[in-house]
């Protein structure tokens, strides 16, 4: 154990965010480079190393969390990363993209504040890295097996670096111009910085996966001749079909689904575009979905300039302390303020769009909303709250149906789909097709970045199976798991 009083004597600290309106100026992370090592080793001795740590099980990766924070306490940080790694290929993604469900599943957390697992977390990976603890893991020797991962997010990715490992020839294959799927165009610039990737993308190579970018399985290449290619293949593609929003006015200028608009900002910080054909600069945006992409969308737009943002949510304002109906270990519904909204800024609960209004060049100009409860189970309007708000942009930000399936992929490779519209698996992760594997969105819908690499992992067992006959390789969750809610 840790520190057996520290859970008593220390007080939860988090990471320092740089105030508001300077970092809204700049793309750069929003904390204060350096803030986490001075307190991080007190921050990591209130962990009480329980003697059934539920952390475990908020998290799907079975983060050996317990034993990371006891060496992060005595900053013995080689033996945190290696622990670290145990069962996380990329913490530093996790350690600053995660909602952190192990945080409301501590046992600290029942009646004082939870350990702060995730800052921990990303503390031990940068440390790593600063130290050069990180380093490429080839194969001792290889398997003459083939594998096509398609989809470079933190699923496909996951389970090409699993594979990797294990001895097997893996090309990743990606329909975007760079690696890492939403992590490189979903994901601000402010949130995590994509040097991240960049680095993990060259361990990667270097351990000896093989990329290949602006190639879309379905299109560019028949997904059967693929499959003929190859001995296996994981489909990792995400579910990249946007939750439309079908009202009148829909179709007027300005009305875009956010993964329109984000990756356009992130395409300027890499420097492929000066400026963002989809911008919000000196316009009253209107965010409409409550969720960590609304979020992005907010903080993208104050970093862009807009004269006024409004985020709207359907659902009524969650409350800040845990519900009767959400008790401990599980992960609660709670009024989360992020960075974005630090930065300012409307957030409007409980009101559904009824339609937009344009302009007489076919540009949005407003949007029309009605007040929202709920009765016997159903969502009702309120009679007289309707309202109209300025809009002159309008991101779509209320989460994502399914697979794409406008590519051919799911056709042309014969692939059955569940009740749900995701692509069906048995117990391996295994396709109804022979050699054909799914992970992550694709196949458990949408979801947070540790089931992404969770699925990954255990996917990249059944591959490893079925190539080989057995596997050593971990698989931390069936497909039938699911979060620790209620």
């Amino acid at each position: 154990m840790a520190d057996p009083k520290g859970f008593l004597t220390t007080g939860r600290e988090v990471a320092k965010t740089r105030p508001a309106g300077e970092r809204v100026k700049d793309w750069n992370e929003v904390y204060v480079p350096g803030s986490l090592l001075p307190i991080i080793s007190k921050q990591a001795g209130r962990c009480m190393d329980c003697g059934i740590p539920f952390c475990h099980n908020g998290c799907p990766l079975g983060n050996l969390i317990p034993e990371w924070n006891d060496y992060a306490y005595r900053e013995d940080w080689t033996a945190a990363s290696e622990r670290l790694h145990a069962t996380n290929n990329f913490p530093e993604f996790t350690g600053r993209l995660c909602p952190a469900p192990c945080e409301s599943a501590c046992v600290l957390g029942i009646n004082q504040p939870a350990v702060t697992i995730k800052n921990v977390e990303v503390s031990i990976i940068d440390k790593a890295w600063d130290s050069g603890d990180v380093t490429p893991q080839p194969p001792e020797r290889l398997s003459g097996k083939t594998v096509a991962v398609i989809g470079s997010g933190p699923a496909g990715l996951a389970a090409a670096q699993q594979l990797t490992r294990a001895g097997h020839t893996v090309a990743v294959y990606e329909r975007a111009d760079r690696i890492g799927g939403l992590l490189r165009y979903g994901i601000p610039e402010f949130k995590m910085e994509k040097s991240h990737i960049n680095r993990r993308i060259e361990q990667m190579r270097a351990e000896g996966t093989k990329f290949r970018t602006e190639v879309e399985i379905g299109k560019d290449i028949d997904a059967a001749k693929l499959r003929r290619r190859y001995d296996a293949v994981v489909i990792a593609a995400g579910a990249t079909v946007s939750r439309d929003l079908p009202v009148p006015g829909r179709e007027l200028n300005g009305v875009h689904f956010a993964m329109e608009y984000l990756p356009l900002a992130n395409k300027v910080q890499e420097g492929d575009l000066t400026v963002s054909p989809i911008s919000a600069a000196g316009k009253h945006v209107v965010v409409i979905g409550g969720g960590d992409t609304g979020a992005d969308c907010v903080g993208t737009a104050h970093r862009q300039g807009a004269a006024s943002v409004t985020q709207l949510e359907i659902m009524p304002k969650p409350g800040e302390e845990r519900n009767a109906n959400q008790p401990w270990p599980t992960f609660p519904m709670l009024y989360k303020v992020t960075s974005a909204h630090e930065e300012g800024g409307e957030r409007v609960y409980s009101v559904s769009t009824t339609h937009f209004e344009g302009d007489e060049d076919g540009n949005v100009q407003a949007l029309h909303l009605v007040e929202v409860e709920f009765k016997d189970g159903k969502l009702e309007q309120k009679p007289g709250t309707e309202r109209r708000i300025p809009a002159q942009l309008v991101t779509l930000a209320m989460g994502f149906t399914g697979t794409d399936q406008a590519n051919g992929l799911v056709q042309q490779f014969g692939l059955e789909l569940d009740e749900r519209g995701n692509v069906a698996r048995d117990a391996d992760f295994a396709t109804n097709v022979g050699g054909v594997f799914v992970a992550g969105d694709a196949g458990r819908g949408q979801s947070l970045i540790v089931w992404a690499i969770a699925e990954g992992r255990s996917a990249a067992r059944g591959v490893d199976r079925f190539l080989t006959g057995a596997s050593a390789l971990p698989a931390p969750i069936r497909p039938t798991d699911r979060s620790l809610m209620v």
